[in-house]
C-alpha cells in the first residue's frame, strides 16, 4: 500500500467492496438452504447468529495479528489464508453446482436439531470466504493507523456499515428478483476472488512497511500522533463492559424485530433487509459524526417509541403495514441509542481492534441469547420487550457512569424521570402480557419452529367446551372434548369448506382413497377417513406431532381414525422429492396443502417445482386441495398462476363459517378431473375464476411477495378465526 492518497483510496474501495460482499452472502446462502427447513422463521435469526460469531472471530484475528506481529508477518499470516479460501472455493465449485451452495446431500433428513444442521452446512459453504471479509474492516483500519498515524480511521469503519447497507438492500430489489439463485451464487464468488486478489496486494504492501506490532508500539511514529497521555490511556473494565453490553442490547433487537415482522408474513429477504438495514444505518450514522446523536434528544424518542411499541405489542391485530412501521422505529431508535451510546465510549485508535472485538462479541452474546437462551427460557417470543427493556438499562448505566458530569444540566429532571417511568411502563406491560398469555394454557412449548400453546375453549359451556392449538396469532385446529362430538372435523376443516366438499365428493370415495396432507396441525382431516383409507400426514415440527399423536390427552383424531393413518416428519417437500427418488409416487387420490394459514408463508411450497412433485405424486384424475386462509397475503393469483401453467382447472372455495364450528376459509382445488369440477355441489359453491395477466410465475429461482401482500386492513371474515385463537 501506498502512503498518502493512493493508499488510502485503494483502502477505502477495498473496505467497501468486502463490506459488499458481507452482506450479499447473507440473504443469499440464507434463501438457498430456507426450503430444507420448512421455511422456519428462526432460520434467519440462526444464520445471524453464525454470522455474527465468524465476525467477532474475524476482529479476534485481526485483533491477534496486529497487537502480537509486525506488518511483514501480518501480511505473510493473511496472504496464506487468502490462498486457502482460494482453493477451498475452487474445490468446492467442482463438487456443486456453484461454490457456495450445497448439493441435495446435505439435506436435512428431518430427525436432526435444525439450529445445529443451519450452523453445519453455513460452515461449509461460506464459513471460510465469510471469516476472511469480516477481517478487512478492522486490518484495514489498522494498517492505515501504520501509514498515518495521525489520521483517526474511524470513518472507515462508517464506510464499511455504508457498503454493508448497499450490499443489503440491493439483493432483495436488485439481485433476486432478476438472477436465479445458481447464478447469484457463482456472481458472489467471482466477485470474491476479485477481493482475494486485491486483498492480497494489499498484504503484499503491507510487508514491505518498517513498523512493530501496534500492542507493542509505546510511542506514535511520528511526532504528528503525538498526543499519548490521556488520550492513550488504556479503557477500564467498566467501560469494556459497556462496549459489550451496548452491542448485544443492539443485537438482541435486531433478531427480535426480524423474527416478529417474518411470523407475520414470510421469511424472506426483504422481511430480513428492513431491520438489518436499519440496525447498519445507526452504526453508519453514529459512526460517522458526533452529531447524528443526542442523548437527551434520543430519550424522550426512545420513551415515545415504548409507549407505542407497548400498545402495538399488547393489542396487536393492527395492519401489517402499521406493525411493521412501529417495530422499526423502535428498532431504530433502540440502535440509535446503542450505538450512539458506543460511540461516545470509544478509545483511541490504538485500541481499535479490541473495541471492534468487544463490539462484535456483544452481537454473538444477543444471537446466543436470542437463538439458544429464549427458546429455553421462555413461553412465548418475549425478547422483544425483554430486548427493549434491556436497551432502556443500558442507557441507564451510561447516565450512571456521567452521573456526576451531568448534574448541572437543565436536561437532567427530563431524562431521570423519562428513564424511570420509560422501564416502569416497560415493566408493567411486560408482567400483563405473560399473564394475558397464560390465560386458559394447559400446555406450552418452543422449539427451532415457533411457540405452541394447548387452550381451553367455553371452559364454562360443556357442550361446547374444546382444546384448541395456537402457534403464534394462527389456530391450528381444535376438538371438542364431549365424546359425541369429538369425531366432527372443526375450524377450516368442516364438511362446507373447499376441503371437505373434496373429500365428500372424490372419485372412488367408496373404493379406498390414498389422501396425503401437509401440515398435520391438530390431525382434524383424520375425522373424514374410513376402513380401507390411507391418511399419509407430513409435520415438520416435531411437537406438533407428539400433540396430534395423543400426548396429554388433548387431541384424539389420529389414535380414532379408522383409517390407516401414516406421519412422515421433516419438510413436506424435502420427503415427497426423496420419496420420488426411492420409492416411486404415492398416487395420492387427494393431496392436501395445509402449510399458509400460519402467518408466515413457507415460499417453496409454492413454486413451480413444488406443484411438480406434487402432481407427479397424484393419480392422474387427483385433486390438489390448498388451504390459503391468510391475514396478511393474497395467496390466489400464486396459485392460480401456478394452475395455469400446468393446465390444470380450479375451483376458488370461500366458506364464510358461523363462528362456533366453522370458522371463516379459503380454498383452492386443482385438478385435471373436470367431471369432479363440474359437480353441482362443487361447481355452486366455487367462484368465477380470476385472470392475473402480468402476474409472474413463482419459482425456486424467483418469488415476490409485494405483490400479494396485504399492507392495508385485515379480511374481516378472518377475526372470527382471530378470536378463537387469541
Amino acid at each position: 500500500m501506498k502512503r498518502g492518497r493512493g493508499g488510502t483510496g485503494y483502502t477505502v474501495l477495498l473496505v467497501f467492496l468486502s463490506a459488499f460482499l458481507l452482506f450479499q452472502i447473507q440473504p443469499l446462502i440464507s434463501k438457498y438452504i430456507l426450503p430444507w427447513f420448512g421455511g422456519a422463521p428462526s432460520l434467519w435469526s440462526t444464520a445471524m447468529l453464525f454470522f455474527q460469531v465468524l465476525l467477532m472471530g474475524g476482529y479476534a484475528y485481526a485483533d491477534c495479528l496486529v497487537s502480537r506481529l509486525g506488518p511483514r508477518r501480518q501480511g505473510i499470516v493473511h496472504l496464506a489464508l487468502l490462498g486457502f479460501s482460494l482453493i477451498l472455493l475452487l474445490a468446492l465449485g467442482l463438487a456443486w453446482d456453484s461454490p457456495i451452495t450445497p448439493n441435495g446431500r446435505w439435506r436435512p433428513q428431518g430427525t436432526e436439531v435444525p439450529q445445529w444442521q443451519v450452523l453445519k452446512i453455513l460452515a461449509v459453504a461460506v464459513g471460510v470466504p465469510y471469516f476472511i471479509l469480516s477481517t478487512t474492516s478492522p486490518l484495514l483500519q489498522a494498517w492505515l493507523h501504520y501509514r498515518e498515524p495521525g489520521r483517526s480511521p474511524y470513518y472507515l469503519y462508517a464506510l464499511s456499515n455504508a457498503g454493508s447497507l448497499l450490499g443489503l438492500l440491493t439483493y432483495p430489489f436488485l439481485v433476486e428478483p432478476v438472477l436465479a439463485l445458481r447464478t447469484q451464487a457463482n456472481l458472489w464468488a467471482w466477485g470474491y476472488v476479485v477481493f482475494a486478489v486485491c486483498a492480497g496486494y494489499g498484504a503484499l504492501s503491507t510487508m514491505r512497511l518498517n513498523a512493530g506490532p501496534l500492542g507493542h508500539r509505546v510511542r506514535p511514529r511520528t511526532p504528528a500522533a503525538g498526543l499519548q497521555a490521556e488520550g492513550e490511556a488504556r479503557p477500564g473494565v467498566g467501560v469494556r463492559f459497556l462496549w459489550v453490553a451496548l452491542s448485544a442490547a443492539a443485537s438482541v433487537m435486531l433478531l427480535a424485530t426480524t423474527n416478529q415482522i417474518s411470523q407475520d408474513v414470510s421469511v424472506t429477504p426483504f422481511l430480513w433487509v428492513l431491520p438489518l438495514a436499519l440496525y447498519l444505518l445507526s452504526f453508519i450514522l453514529c459512526f460517522a459524526s458526533p452529531r447524528w446523536y443526542s442523548r437527551t434528544g434520543y430519550t424522550v424518542a426512545l420513551f415515545a417509541g415504548t409507549l407505542v411499541f407497548c400498545w402495538a405489542f399488547y393489542y396487536g391485530r393492527g395492519t401489517l403495514l402499521a406493525e411493521i412501521a412501529v417495530y422499526s422505529l423502535v428498532l431504530f431508535i433502540c440502535c440509535m441509542v446503542c450505538h450512539g451510546e458506543l460511540v461516545r465510549l470509544k478509545p483511541h485508535p490504538r485500541y481499535l481492534a479490541s473495541f471492534y472485538l468487544l463490539i462484535s462479541a456483544g452481537g454473538v452474546l444477543g444471537g446466543v441469547a436470542v437463538n439458544l437462551v429464549a427458546p429455553q427460557v421462555f413461553k412465548g417470543f418475549w425478547e422483544l420487550p425483554v430486548g427493549l427493556l434491556a436497551c432502556w438499562v443500558m442507557l441507564l448505566l451510561a447516565f450512571a457512569r456521567d452521573w456526576q458530569a451531568d448534574q448541572g444540566r437543565r436536561t437532567r429532571w427530563l431524562t431521570d424521570t423519562l428513564l424511570m417511568g420509560g422501564i416502569a411502563v416497560l415493566c408493567v406491560v411486560l408482567f400483563l402480557y405473560v399473564g394475558k398469555s397464560h390465560a386458559n394454557v394447559l400446555h406450552s412449548s418452543r422449539n427451532f419452529y415457533g411457540v405452541l400453546w394447548v387452550r381451553e375453549m367455553n371452559a364454562g359451556e360443556p357442550e361446547r367446551q374444546a382444546y384448541k392449538l395456537v402457534h403464534g396469532m394462527t389456530l391450528h385446529g381444535f376438538q371438542y372434548v364431549q365424546e359425541e362430538q369429538r369425531r366432527l372435523p372443526t375450524a377450516y376443516y368442516t364438511e362446507e369448506s373447499g376441503v371437505g366438499l373434496a373429500l365428500r365428493h372424490l372419485p372412488r370415495r367408496d373404493a379406498g382413497l390414498r389422501v396425503g396432507v401437509i401440515g398435520l396441525g391438530v390431525g382434524t382431516l383424520a375425522a373424514y377417513g374410513r376402513p380401507g383409507d390411507t391418511m399419509r400426514f407430513y409435520e415438520i415440527n416435531p411437537e406438533v406431532i407428539r400433540l396430534a399423536e395423543g400426548e396429554g390427552g388433548y387431541f384424539s383424531y389420529l389414535e380414532n381414525c379408522p383409517a390407516h393413518v401414516q406421519v412422515v416428519p421433516g419438510d413436506a417437500r424435502v420427503s415427497l422429492e426423496r420419496e420420488l427418488a426411492t420409492a416411486g409416487s404415492q398416487q395420492f387420490d387427494l393431496l392436501v396443502v395445509d402449510a399458509f394459514s400460519s402467518d408466515s408463508i413457507p415460499v417453496h411450497l409454492l413454486t413451480r417445482e413444488a406443484f411438480d412433485v406434487y402432481l407427479r405424486h397424484l393419480q392422474p384424475d387427483g385433486i390438489l386441495a390448498l388451504h390459503i386462509s391468510n391475514r396478511h397475503v393474497n395467496l390466489r393469483p400464486v396459485v392460480q398462476q401456478l394452475a395455469d401453467h400446468f393446465q390444470l382447472g380450479t375451483a376458488f372455495i370461500n366458506d364464510e363459517g358461523e363462528g362456533v364450528r366453522r370458522f371463516w376459509s379459503t380454498w383452492m382445488l386443482a385438478t385435471r378431473n373436470e367431471e369432479f369440477l363440474k359437480q353441482p355441489q362443487v361447481a355452486e359453491r366455487a367462484s368465477p375464476p380470476h385472470s392475473y395477466t402480468g402476474f409472474r410465475l413463482w419459482t425456486d429461482d424467483y418469488s415476490s411477495l409485494f405483490q400479494i401482500v396485504n399492507w392495508g386492513q385485515l379480511p374481516t371474515g378472518l377475526l372470527e378465526g382471530l378470536d378463537a385463537s387469541s
